[in-house]
This record gives structure tokens, C-alpha cells and sequence, in this order.
């Protein structure tokens, strides 16, 4: 008989797109698996999970604000109402198992699914767990980490490293230097920079780069820049001028921008970070400040003591990134270290080891 499994969690790619590879990786190995999936209603997994091909149900919630408190007014009738439909949702569904991979969803979904004793497992992509997940993880089956040393935080015997699943594009970057940097309308005589600052956008990032612009071109460099939604109008007008600067609010083909870069500058988040050192790409990390527990400053510091990054922090990003930036990308021999150690640490098979594991357990 076929096997049920929800996929709890979104909020950004950072958990949608390892959710994806989950789901992927599960089906290549069972494909008669039916999986559905659980999103916060407005958040982007409402969009990207059917593109991805599987069904979504949203639910009415929203995280802790903490840049405006008068926003957390609401939060407890909204989370009342969110248990409500998850206990509809796993009532009618009936699932197996039930996989958090963190959001604003995963915390209701897996503690209903504990409540009804239903198998629950966690993946955890940060080096630092957040709250929920360390209280979801005393009741789960097996936690799946990113890196070692996450015994502080869950039960040591069900906690398993896995690395984080990075999507199949990447793992299997098919794509040349050349075409890549082609498909961005790019010349390929020169370096090229690659932004990245989430799905959102990264404020201080996006500043550094627009003030910076015009000066790219004396210094031999090229830009492919995806300044996230917020303000993205402005400096899509901010580009405009410039022919060596491709500019975009969202990156779709990712494995092609990471093929045409030779640095890259990037927000810290944990699914970044193992798309940069699958992708072998020399990065300096500005971890944004206000993500729980500084989870991002801890995952960029992981890379840093292995000397495979560098690391500005976000109130030292006007003064500090761009000079940052044009240092390593005039120094060569530090790229090629980069590269070389930031590969070391790259894993490839973290959705097959999550998908063997889960199914495993629910068949037995």
C-alpha cells in the first residue's frame, strides 16, 4: 500500500528548496509515495511547491515580528486557527510521516502529528536550532543536521548528520562558464560578481552594490545581481545604464549563476551555504543580524574557520564589502583556496540519505 508523507515548513527558499529535494529524492526512490505539503498562506512556497509539481495547503500563520512588536498582536489567534486546520488537514490526509524542514508551519504540523503519535522527523539546517525545532526534536523520530556539534541542542542517539539537500541543478551543474555567463547577456573576458541576498532582498547588501555600480567596469568586473523583492524597481532603474550588470529581483536557474561566477557575495542562510560549497565558489558572507539565535553569523563562521570564506558583518557592510570585494577578486591565489576548501566541505546526497532514512523507518 502507498505511503503518505507531509512536508511541513517554508517561509523562504532556504527551507522551500530542500523541502522540494526531500520530496524529490523520496519519489525517485518510491514513486507510488503520495506527499503533500503544508506552507504558510501569502509565504513563497504557495508559488514555488506547484511549480514544483506537488500539491500545498496553506495555513493561516505568520512568525514572531521583531522589528514591530504591534504586529504579534494577532500571533495567538492565529495560531489557534492554524492548529485547527492542521488538525483537519493530517485528519483527512492520514499520513505516515511527517517531515518539518522549519517555517512558520513546521512548529504546528509536527506537534499535532507528536500528539497523534504519527512518526515525526526534523531537519535542521542551521548550526544554530532554532527554538521550535529544539522543542519538536525531544518527540521526533530522527533529526537530520547540517554539521556536527548539534548533539547541544537534540538527543545525540536520534540526531544524524546528513548535510543539508541541495537542489539537483546544482548537484549535477551541467552547464559551462561560458554559456552560463551567455544567458546573462554577459561578456566573458571578464570576473564576474555574483549578489545574492534571498528571496527577500539583503538591504545592506543592495546598498553597497547600487553606490558602487558605475565602478565596476573601470575594474574589469561584471555583475549578476538578484536583489530580492524588496525595492527591486529601484534598482532594476539603479542597472539600467550599465551593460555589464544583469539585474533581476529572482534567480530562477541558480546552477547558472552560480557556473558564470567567479565570487560571490551572499547572505549567509544555511541552504546558501551548501549551494556555495557544492557550486565551489570563493564567497565573502554578510550574515543578516536579526535571524534567530545570529543562526547565519554561526553558519558563515563554520566556513570561516575552515578557511574556505570570508565574513563582513552587516554593520560594517558600507564601509567594508565593496573594498572586501575587490580585493579577492584581484587575488587569484586566494580564490583558488577558496574553492579548494570550500569544496571539501560540500555534500550531495543529503535529500537520498533523508528520503532512505524516513522511508526506511515507516515501512518497517
Amino acid at each position: 500500500m502507498a505511503k503518505k508523507i507531509i512536508i511541513a515548513g517554508g517561509g523562504t527558499g532556504g527551507h522551500i528548496f530542500p523541502a522540494i529535494a526531500i520530496a524529490n529524492a523520496i519519489k525517485n526512490i518510491a514513486p507510488d509515495t503520495e506527499i503533500l505539503f503544508i506552507g504558510a498562506k501569502g509565504k513563497m512556497e504557495m508559488e514555488k511547491v506547484p511549480q514544483a509539481g506537488y500539491k500545498i495547503e496553506g495555513l493561516d500563520i505568520a512568525g514572531f515580528n521583531r522589528t514591530n512588536l504591534f504586529k504579534n498582536i494577532s500571533l495567538p489567534l492565529k495560531l489557534i486557527k492554524s492548529f485547527w486546520q492542521v488538525r483537519q488537514l493530517i485528519g483527512s490526509f492520514n499520513p505516515d510521516a511527517v517531515i518539518g524542514v522549519g517555517g512558520y508551519s513546521t512548529y504546528p504540523v509536527l506537534r499535532y502529528a507528536q500528539q497523534k503519535n504519527i512518526p515525526t522527523f526534523i531537519h535542521e539546517a542551521n548550526s544554530f536550532a532554532g527554538k521550535s525545532n529544539i522543542l519538536l526534536g525531544k518527540r521526533a523520530v530522527e533529526i537530520f543536521v547540517a554539521t556536527s556539534g548539534m548533539e547541544k541542542f537534540f538527543p545525540a542517539e536520534r540526531t544524524l548528520i546528513t548535510g543539508n539537500p541541495v537542489r539537483s541543478a546544482i548537484t549535477s551543474m551541467r552547464v559551462s562558464k561560458q554559456e552560463a555567463i551567455k544567458s546573462f547577456g554577459l561578456s566573458d573576458d571578464k570576473k564576474t560578481v555574483l549578489v545574492i541576498g534571498g528571496s527577500l532582498g539583503a538591504r545592506s547588501i543592495n546598498e553597497v552594490v547600487a553606490a558602487h555600480i558605475h565602478e565596476f567596469s573601470s575594474l574589469g568586473l561584471q555583475l549578476i545581481w538578484q536583489t530580492g523583492k524588496n525595492n527591486a524597481e529601484g534598482y532594476l532603474q539603479r542597472a539600467k545604464p550599465f551593460s555589464n550588470v544583469y539585474v533581476n529581483s529572482f534567480i530562477t536557474e541558480m546552477d547558472k549563476a552560480y557556473a558564470a561566477a567567479d565570487i560571490v557575495i551572499s547572505r549567509a542562510g544555511a541552504m546558501s551555504v551548501a549551494e556555495l560549497c557544492v557550486a565551489k565558489k570563493p564567497v565573502i558572507f554578510v550574515p543578516y543580524p536579526l535571524a534567530a539565535e545570529d543562526h547565519q553569523t554561526a553558519n558563515a563562521m563554520h566556513l570561516v574557520q575552515h578557511k574556505a570564506a570570508l565574513i563582513v558583518k552587516d554593520a560594517e557592510a558600507s564601509a567594508k564589502l565593496f573594498s572586501t570585494m575587490v580585493s579577492l577578486a584581484k587575488d587569484e591565489e586566494q580564490q583558488q583556496a577558496f574553492s579548494k576548501n570550500i569544496a571539501s566541505l560540500a555534500i550531495t546526497d543529503a535529500d537520498t540519505v533523508i528520503a532512505h532514512k524516513v522511508l526506511s523507518y515507516i515501512r518497517a
